[in-house]
């Protein structure tokens, strides 16, 4: 233990001078070279800084009474802010270029450069455009592309920004202890950790006995670390946990480093942030791949179709453009094919859902936490502050073998001076809690403000109101050098304060105060106190009045307590250990025994309700008696008429078997362990069950104190073993959500399939296990997460049936028509334009929609339910087959609807070739060629005459130079090779009826996005939009593009503008 007894200088206002020895930076940032290197970091704290106490006073810190409050400011521009850079991040120009290093648009920008090249040899006014068109448009796919990853990379990272929010350091400063954000930590603070917490700064610990810290994270040394005030290795770094602080109520720390100076920060400014994929990403990317083939399979047909109608529709003209095109063609269909948009559609499903979770309460640490949550189908709960709103208030006691009430603050009973000093000083120094009675101005709160357990904090208050002062008590009673504290022993359900009694003016000796369980206590007391302060012996009548108190609290929901205490003449009378651990004993005194109650939330028995009506488990795991817990349980709605409860003793010493068949009715685990909770979730998912006789003795009987062996024992102790628990469980296991708050939960929280940790009473030891982090704490924010949950797992469903419809449709088409003989009804930059809308658009409108309360009516889909339900396949089938039939309508016979409208893209202007092609002869009898000169017959002059003329050849008119694309169809299109023997190029075609198709097409899946916002009965597909603004400006956006396309693409998208009637 550092000694304190030198301090340094104070000012004439009493606030701390920084010393003229002041250490400068650099010689600070010296002293640790690295996490490891124990030895030369001491060594050089010793030598180079004269060991802590020297290194505070230079530092100009108290150690008592931590940095004054106008030092703070100095401090920060002297070493710094506790802030970590950001770890390095691609820019959009990089993900720009990133993105093509995909092999298909690469592919389909060497067949567009061919395009470009092989147009402007053949055709150099126009024939750039095609090529240029698709090269823009790849563009266009590459920047969008960026543009996603660039934004799925800034949301990533608020979301670790908004996971840090949360986090506050408790901090000495002018002898107030105060919480703060760690970024507002400097040099020379004086930091207190419990067990759990997370370490926010570098720092040397003065002040703590068997502390033990993790340092895995950081060195990779799995094993805890002990810490010790001047030992070899005082050292604590930022990032790292706090495992234990033995028999302290807290670790004392001065902070000596901080921001990118500390060793977390060094490392941290070079790592890259990267997420993974979700079970569901992972699912879809399996999927995508599937359709993928699907589509290359399509692009092929289409491929070996349009290059045979070189030969069989056009003769073999144009062999190397029209090979081209027909591999643009294909590619682009694989292009389309391949549903990138799948995992695009979850990654902003995710981003948009954590973000408003966010607002409800649920900070997501785990992404694929938040899909899993919709499917959960049990929920392990804890009752404190989840179920409850702890906030503490002992309401009776039983004191002297009378019954009391104190939930009249202005009538409290009087007690004698002896039952008074047992009461008040248990309650204000066997404690680990902070109570606030002021804020930061000085003005009494109206309610006190408990930093810590709520369960102490009700008994300081009282304390207080029964006239203790509390801070000075500790103060004066408790002397860290020399007594002991033992902090709460989940497994012996108490925790203990050893003191020496000289130090209030007693007649010398020690003193234990224990306070926990009221069974646990009262077990260990062969006293009790009466109502003057004298220790009576504990008959079996007044043991037995004392339990039936205990039950007839607890029937009423409240928390019992028992206060106990021990004296001892001296140190020779304590048992061997107590330095360690409280000191054990069977015949302590009761001195009362108190009715905590803490009130159910408003909300928890709606929020219940609706989590068991979307089929959720839900059960209560708790430590209080099974009186207490199937009270509350019943108040909450989750105990039940034919639900079962049990108390841990009785639930650890079950075989799997046992446990299996109460399992579906099990409602409450009262009386339970940490362990307890894990095995119950172990048991209910089938996760970390040993998988043969070395993991299940690694669990079982690691250090072989045990008479356990593999074959004789594995069938009688609990969680069981994989190959029993398939077989009992062939459908596989539960999915479990599971609450935590304690250190010890973290097995429990891990072992889950989504483990929630607690925001508020949480450790930082269970928020890191956790996959969310309950901001509330409240059980109905649990329910939000299943809601949000569900709603992400839909709209992925949503997205699926839209893209699918759109792929069928698509590709059907573009094959069909091929085969037709038609020039591809849907050209390279109309697939890709759809590709947009159906990855990028799509994604966005559908991946955005919000949850409704409708989503818990039904139950949760198992583990290996498909993405497709039969009713989506259906709706899939049926749209497509509605959109096939009508674009196939327009294909093959556009004169239905629109009349006057020529099939395919015919040309609407020709240029003659000239020269000797001007004389040559077709029979207008037989349309083949014939001797130039012969009498009646039709030339390649004849169509050139001035138009509207007529040369009296069988009514042939002459086209002349303006529109004569549907003169040429009319009259000379039945005579054998004449558009290529007369005609060099067209100059201009036809585009209305692909222009009409292909508008069609688009408004198909606009009107489809609506459709696909229901993948059930749901007729009315209008349900909630108003509230789905993105979706609404989605659709708008494509409807505006479209547009544009259609009316301004020209060339460029082969497009022509329609009349009022046609759109």
């Amino acid at each position: 233990m550092v000694r304190l007894d030198d301090k340094p200088s104070y000012d004439s206002n009493g606030e701390t001078k920084l010393l003229d020895s002041s250490v400068p930076p650099d010689k600070l940032y010296s002293l640790i070279s690295s996490a490891q290197e124990h030895e030369e970091n001491k060594s050089r704290l010793e030598l180079d800084f004269g060991g802590t106490l020297s290194l505070a006073m230079a530092l100009g810190t108290d150690l008592i009474m931590g940095l004054s409050r106008n030092q703070i400011e100095e401090k920060r521009k002297i070493y710094g802010r506790n802030a970590f850079p950001e770890p390095p991040m691609k820019g959009f120009f990089r993900l720009f270029l990133d993105s093509f290093g995909d092999a298909i648009l690469r592919v389909l920008i060497v067949a567009a450069i061919v395009s470009l090249i092989i147009g402007l040899i053949e055709e150099p006014n126009k024939g750039w455009i095609e090529g240029t068109a698709i090269l823009i448009a790849v563009f266009i796919v590459a920047f969008v592309t960026a543009g996603n990853d660039y934004s799925k990379e800034l949301q990533f990272r608020a979301l670790e920004k908004s996971s840090e929010e949360t986090y506050r350091a408790t901090v000495i400063r002018s002898a107030d202890m105060i919480q703060v954000h760690p970024e507002e930590l400097v040099v020379g603070d004086v930091v207190l950790l419990k067990a759990g917490d997370l370490i926010p700064a570098d720092g040397i610990i003065f002040e703590g006995e068997g502390v033990k810290s993790n340092e895995s994270g950081l060195t990779g040394e799995p094993d805890d670390l002990i810490k010790e005030p001047g030992g070899p290795n005082p050292f604590l770094f930022s990032s790292c946990l706090i495992t234990e602080v033995g028999n302290s109520s807290d670790a004392k720390v001065l902070v000596t480093g901080v921001g990118e100076h500390s060793q977390w920060g060094k490392i941290k400014k070079n790592l890259v942030s990267q997420s993974g994929e979700t079970p569901l990403q992972v699912k879809l990317d399996r999927m995508a791949s599937l359709i993928g083939y699907v589509g290359v399979g399509f692009a092929v047909a289409t491929f070996i179709v349009l290059v045979a109608m070189i030969w069989l529709r056009h003769g073999g003209e144009d062999i190397i453009q029209s090979v081209v095109d027909a591999f643009i063609i294909g590619v682009t269909i694989i292009v389309v094919a391949i549903p990138e948009g799948l995992p695009l559609a979850v990654t902003i499903s995710l981003a948009y859902s954590t973000r408003r979770m966010y607002r409800d309460q649920n900070l997501i640490r785990v992404l694929a936490a938040c899909e899993t949550m919709g499917n959960a189908t049990n929920i392990c709960s804890d009752k404190t502050g989840t179920l409850t709103m702890n906030q503490m208030t002992v309401v009776e006691g039983f004191i002297g073998g009378e019954k009391f009430s104190f939930v009249d603050k202005n009538n409290l009973p009087s007690f004698s001076p002896k039952v008074l000093e047992f009461l008040t000083q248990n309650s204000a120094i066997n404690r680990s809690c902070d109570v606030h009675f002021k804020n930061e101005k000085g003005e009494k709160l109206h309610r006190p403000k408990v930093i810590g357990s709520a369960t102490e904090g009700a008994l300081v208050i009282l304390a207080s109101d029964l006239g203790c002062n509390v801070l000075t008590t500790k103060k004066v009673l408790f002397d860290p050098n020399v007594d002991r504290e033992y902090p709460f022993n989940s497994m012996k359900k108490r925790s203990s304060v050893l003191i020496t009694k000289k130090n209030h003016g007693s007649d010398g000796g020690l003193r234990l105060y224990s306070k926990g369980a009221s069974e646990a206590i009262l077990a260990d007391c062969a006293f009790y106190t009466d109502l003057d302060g004298k220790a009576k012996t504990l008959t079996n009548e007044t043991r037995i009045q004392l339990n039936e108190t205990i039950v007839k609290m607890a029937d009423r929901a409240l928390r019992t307590i028992c206060l106990a205490h021990k004296d001892y003449g001296s140190v020779d009378e304590l048992p061997e250990g107590w330095e360690v651990q409280a000191p054990a004993s069977k015949d302590m005194v009761c001195d009362a025994i108190v009715g905590i109650m803490d009130p159910l939330r408003p909300d928890v028995k709606e929020a219940v309700s609706l989590a068991q009506n979307a089929g959720v488990m839900v059960r209560m795991v708790t430590g209080d008696n099974i009186h207490t817990a199937k009270a509350i349980a019943k108040q909450c709605g989750i105990l039940r008429e034919g639900g079962v409860a049990l108390e841990g003793p009785e639930f650890r010493n079950m075989t799997p078997a046992q446990l299996d068949k109460i399992l579906p009715k099990l409602q409450v685990l009262a009386r339970s362990s940490p362990n307890d909770k894990f095995l119950l979730v172990t048991r209910l998912n089938g996760r970390n069950l040993p998988k043969n006789e070395r993991e299940w003795l690694e669990m079982h009987n690691k250090d072989g104190s045990h008479d356990l062996a593999y074959l004789k024992d594995r069938e009688k102790i609990l969680p069981g073993y994989e190959e029993e628990w398939k077989k009992a469980n062939p459908l596989g296991g539960e999915v479990v959500g599971v609450t935590g708050d304690g250190t010890n939960d973290a097995p429990a929280l891990k072992a889950a399939d989504v483990g929630l940790s607690m925001g508020i009473t949480g450790t930082k030891v269970a928020q890191n296990a956790s996959d969310i982090v309950i901001l509330d704490d409240r059980f109905s924010s649990i329910v939000k997460a299943i809601m949000w949950g569900r709603a992400v797992y839909d709209n992925i469903r949503k997205f699926l049936q839209f893209q699918l419809t759109v792929n069928v449709v698509a590709l059907s088409i573009v094959f069909i028509g091929s085969v037709a003989g038609f020039d591809p009804p849907l050209n390279a930059v109309m697939m890709l334009w759809v590709n947009l809308i159906m990855d990028t658009m799509g994604a966005l409108a559908l991946g955005t929609e919000s949850p409704t309360i409708e989503l818990l009516n039904r139950r949760p889909f198992s583990r290996q339910a498909s993405l497709l339900s039969y009713k989506m396949i259906r709706n899939i089938s049926v749209m497509s087959l509605f959109q096939l039939s009508l674009l196939l309508w327009l294909l093959f016979d556009p004169q239905v609807l629109f009349s006057g409208v020529r099939e395919n893209n015919p040309c609407l202007r020709y240029v003659e070739k000239g020269g000797k092609s001007l004389n040559l002869a077709w029979s207008p009898v037989t349309g083949e060629r014939v001797p130039e000169g012969t009498a009646g017959a039709v030339t390649c002059s004849t169509f050139f005459e001035a138009e509207g003329s007529d040369t009296g050849i069988d009514g042939y008119p002459g086209c002349g130079d303006g529109d004569n694309g549907g003169c040429y169809d009319e009259y000379y299109a039945g005579l054998k090779n004449f558009e290529s023997d007369c005609f060099n190029v067209c100059e201009e075609f036809d585009y209305v009826h692909y222009s009409i198709l292909f508008n069609a097409f688009v408004f198909c899946q606009i009107f489809n996005e609506f459709n696909a916002r229901s993948i059930g009965d749901d007729w009315n597909i209008f349900y909630g939009l108003e509230r789905n603004k993105i979706f609404i400006l989605i659709i708008f956006i494509t409807i505006g593009l479209q547009i544009f396309i259609i009316e301004i693409g020209g060339d460029f998208t082969k497009t022509a503008g329609l009349t009022a009637y046609q759109w």
